[in-house]
């Protein structure tokens, strides 16, 4: 997960800072030297991070935190609003055309950066919020772009528009334009060319592009794995053809975060959004506090909350609250349960949001409950009958046996799947409303184990 090594660097300083019960100039400056070469691994910018760390102790070592009750907390509290800064402070929207204007967006970045599949996440979010959009295969020069588009667009409800790979992306634009007001389409984004690396052919066709359609909003595609040469191909971007924002994919990976951090402060540009993951849904509007919250290990529930709120079943978890007040919680349910866990887009990336998670606590706990272990309970619980999924009471030795057998395990992983569940339901028993958050809106999902 994205910001793993710094998040838990940084928690040490700050668990060191909280220790003190006073602090002085030096304790803040020895602490902002840990925090600058945190800063500095993860790949921040070396001008950002002078910067910023500049601004933190200018901040810190002033009278009101250095003589304050709790001079520590005061001290992790101006990194974080400094952070926040750091990444834009307010959340940016796509700025859309009035009224029942046409927008068109253009989505451009370098091969591999995963545009054509952040193009079409792009569509379906703007599809759920009301808008009306179609796809637009502007990349010629690589068929299985065109391709990959139009199952993306099949999969997300949006039409995809293509002229196949023998005519110019400028004249495909036009005619995908006169498509959209022919057919009642508000919103066209088109997907261009991406190349190994930046080069002038590429740049001219997406001035071209930008001199014969009106293009409302142009959106750069990196991808964060590749730290500041993200930030370096956002700056030549924005120089060469100019950028409305920037749209980081592969936060979910082995990144270190410096891309995050940087591309505001070098640029000037705001990140609209970060790809979490492989799915069309994966796609989060970027917070700047959230993320600075995640990164200090403050957790971000309110993402949590948001992602429960789109993806679980209220009826269902309902249905399953009820069930877990009269003790009927069966192995059924534990299926649900973990259906709505994946939904969410697993274990890591729901611990990765709660408050204190993070480096070596994380991946103790992912560890324990890993992917593969998780589909062979699946494996042993689709191996069991109807009546033994509802009623585990009447799972004696032979049952185990033959449930082991159609699961391909060994009898003793069946008896400790059936101890825990044992273990789950007596918790939940007692616990009703336990995972209850603002407004009960956290109660939608249990965690199986």
């Amino acid at each position: 997960m994205a910001f793993d090594g710094l998040s838990e660097k940084l928690q040490n300083v700050f668990k060191n800072l909280r220790s003190k019960g006073r602090l002085t100039e030096e304790d803040v400056k020895t602490a902002l030297k840990e925090v600058k070469m945190a800063l500095l691994e993860a790949d921040v910018n070396f001008k950002v991070v002078k910067q910023f760390t500049k601004t933190v102790q200018e901040r810190a070592i002033g009278s009101d935190v250095m003589n304050g009750l709790n001079p520590g907390q005061m001290v992790i509290k101006i990194v974080n609003e400094e952070m926040t800064a750091l990444m834009g402070s307010e959340t940016t929207e796509i700025a859309f055309r009035p009224g029942k204007e046409m927008t068109v967006i253009m989505m451009a970045g370098l091969q591999g950066a995963g545009k054509t599949t952040t193009t079409a996440k792009l569509a379906g979010k703007f599809k759920l919020k009301g808008k009306r959009p179609l796809l637009v295969a502007c990349d010629v020069y690589r068929p299985a772009a065109i391709e990959q588009l139009k199952i993306n667009g099949e999969k997300q409800g949006v039409e995809v528009f293509a002229m196949g790979d023998k005519n110019s992306p400028v004249d495909i634009a036009k005619a995908a334009i006169a498509h959209a007001n022919k057919n009642d389409h508000n919103l066209v984004i088109l997907d261009t060319a991406g190349r190994l690396h930046v080069d002038e052919d590429m740049m001219a066709e997406l001035v071209s592009i930008k001199e014969q359609v009106d293009v409302a909003q142009t959106i750069l595609v990196v991808d964060a794995m590749t730290g500041q040469d993200a930030v370096n191909v956002a700056k030549t971007f924005d120089d060469t053809i100019g950028i409305d924002g920037v749209i980081l994919t592969k936060l979910d990976g082995d990144t270190r975060g410096g891309a995050a951090l940087s591309i505001r402060a070098v640029t000037g540009k705001p990140i609209l959004y970060v790809g979490m993951g492989e799915k069309l849904s994966d796609l989060e509007q970027f917070y700047p506090d959230r993320m600075a919250s995640r990164i200090l290990g403050m957790g971000d529930v309110l993402t949590l909350i948001e992602k429960a709120e789109a993806e679980l079943d209220a009826d269902k978890a309902k249905e399953m609250e009820q069930r877990l007040k009269k003790a009927e919680f069966s192995f059924d349910d534990y299926l649900e349960s973990m259906n709505q866990m994946k939904k969410m887009g697993g274990l890591s990336s729901i611990l990765s949001m709660m408050p204190g998670m993070g480096g070596s606590q994380l991946a103790e706990i992912e560890n324990a409950v890993d992917e593969k272990k998780m589909a062979r309970i699946e494996a042993i619980i689709y191996s069991m009958t109807p009546q033994e999924r509802a009623n585990p009471n009447v799972l004696n030795p032979s049952r185990k046996r033959r449930i082991a057998n159609g699961a391909g395990v060994d009898i003793s992983e069946v008896n400790r799947l059936v101890k825990q569940f044992e273990q789950a339901r007596k918790m939940m028993k007692q616990m009703p409303g336990m995972m209850k958050g603002r407004g009960g809106k956290m109660g939608r999902f249990k965690l199986p184990f």
